[in-house]
């Protein structure tokens, strides 16, 4: 294993298994992957994140050079129907087949749609995923979770399918701009959230608000996958209901997701979305008498550390708000399962949860 891996850690999925590595010039790496396919003669596909391809680390500009790639605009606008489209007919114009490899390189966005046109292509074709941005790395780019965005909603229509591996190369943050990385530390405070206290509260313990280059960087995103491995293990396609199961991971994400479609898909960063949905997380869950006044202080003040957003920036309408839960996909036999907090670091699930609670939520971070 190259020098260059600081961390290495495994998705137990069976046959689906799979390794995360976690380092820093990770190339040489990535290039053994996919010359190992080349030299088997099978084809290899990047499909890449414009905004990386302007200021790509040199093992990305290298990789790049030595296979076919089609380059996607950058934001939350790209997952969509055309741009999926467009991924198709470059796989065919590719001439691949199901002994095809296909690499995704970039951030949430280009993860999930490449996913699932690896998942639909030809019925499923292997592909790896090369995380840009810190919240893909933390978050998206682990568990098989793949899909593409309607106009009723964030995520609608996708498919399970796992990489074949994650290369976690941390000199892709070197060039994320400052509000990118703030919005995926929304994604790493979200598991302290859930199930890990102790991450949590080694987020607050640090002198000053993490960077690309912070020593602790590494063990911080391997903490975060290694929840979501675990989660993932336990419950691959999120069918554990009744104790929550992957559906935990979606703390804060039903609000966000409203915020997301109703301003628009690309006012907020995914991130930025999140971070208020964690607010109003853990405001609905103290209506319900869970967690306390410090429990909130604490949340807030890490987010708003990190420049992220506790309310909304312009008022948005509730009866908006509320009718894009309705169609949201964690709807349950039409009533909405949302992740409520115990106390920081111990979710669960539950669909009892009184609309006017939601909407006093809504109201607590400016909507009207």
């Amino acid at each position: 294993m190259s020098e260059n891996v600081l961390k290495t850690l495994n998705v137990g999925l069976g046959e689906r298994s799979y390794p995360i590595y976690i380092g820093r010039d990770l190339g040489s790496l990535i290039n053994q992957a996919s010359s190992k396919y080349l030299g088997q003669g099978k084809k290899v596909v990047s499909i890449t994140d414009s905004g990386l391809i302007k200021k790509a680390p040199l093992f990305a500009s290298e990789f790049l050079n030595s296979v076919p790639h089609l380059n996607l605009p950058s934001g939350e606008t790209t997952k969509s129907i055309e741009h999926l489209s467009n991924i198709w007919n470059f796989l065919a114009d590719q001439g691949i087949d199901r002994s095809g490899i296909l690499f995704a390189l970039g951030g949430g966005v280009t993860g999930d749609l490449a996913g699932f046109a690896a998942a639909s292509y030809l019925r499923g074709i292997d592909f790896y995923q090369v995380p840009s941005t810190l919240l893909a790395m933390v978050d998206s780019s682990v568990g098989g979770k793949t899909g593409i965005n309607l106009k009723a909603g964030k995520n609608l229509v996708g498919a399970f399918h796992q990489p074949k591996a994650v290369f976690i190369d941390l000199d892709c943050l070197k060039s994320l701009p400052n509000r990118e990385f703030s919005a995926g530390m929304a994604e790493v405070i979200k598991y302290g959230l859930l199930g890990n206290k102790e991450l949590f509260t080694r987020l607050l313990s640090f002198s000053s608000p993490l960077h690309s280059e912070s020593e602790e960087l590494p063990g911080i995103i391997e903490s975060c996958c290694l929840d979501k491995a675990r989660i993932v293990e336990d419950d691959e396609r999120e069918t554990d209901g009744a104790q929550g199961g992957r559906a935990l991971l979606n703390l804060g994400h039903t609000f966000a997701h409203a915020i997301e479609a109703v301003s628009g898909y690309g006012k907020y960063l995914h991130g930025e979305a999140v971070s208020i949905g964690l607010v109003c997380a853990l405001r609905l869950s103290r209506r319900r008498d869970y967690c306390t006044s410090q429990d909130e202080s604490s949340l807030e003040s890490l987010l708003q550390s990190y420049q992220l957003p506790i309310q909304l920036n312009s008022s948005l309408a509730i009866s908006e708000l509320m009718n894009a839960m309705q169609s949201d996909k964690k709807v349950s036999a039409g009533k909405i399962r949302f992740v409520m907090l115990k106390k920081l670091g111990d979710s669960f699930v539950t669909s009892d949860i009184s609309e006017a609670d939601v909407v006093e939520v809504w109201k607590s971070v400016g909507a009207t």
